[in-house]
């Protein structure tokens, strides 16, 4: 599923509400969400999962196409935990 295929059943499931004021809901979610991971927090969505952000080291890498060592800068990078109730929806305990 993607943004806009979410907003229009959002909008299909609430015909009380415009599509533009579902779209505006969606992609404050998104926003929030993304700008809380930015400053290093992590979001907790109950029943749905976790996201938060993992830091990698800086290393060595290695071009796969020439074979010659590379340095690869340290990073930040989403992470996302399922939640318990995801987890049982998905292997069909719910």
């Amino acid at each position: 599923m993607i943004r806009s295929e979410l907003i229009q059943k959002i909008a299909d499931e609430n015909p009380h509400l415009y599509q533009r004021d579902v779209e505006r809901i969606v992609n404050t979610i998104f926003n929030e969400i993304t700008n809380a991971m930015a400053e290093g927090n992590r979001v907790e969505l109950r029943g749905f999962g976790a996201f938060s952000v993992k830091k990698r080291d800086a290393r060595t890498g290695r071009n796969p196409r020439t074979g010659e060592s590379v340095q690869v800068e340290e990073k930040h990078v989403p992470f996302f935990k399922a939640g318990k109730l995801l987890r049982e929806r998905l292997n069909g305990k719910s």
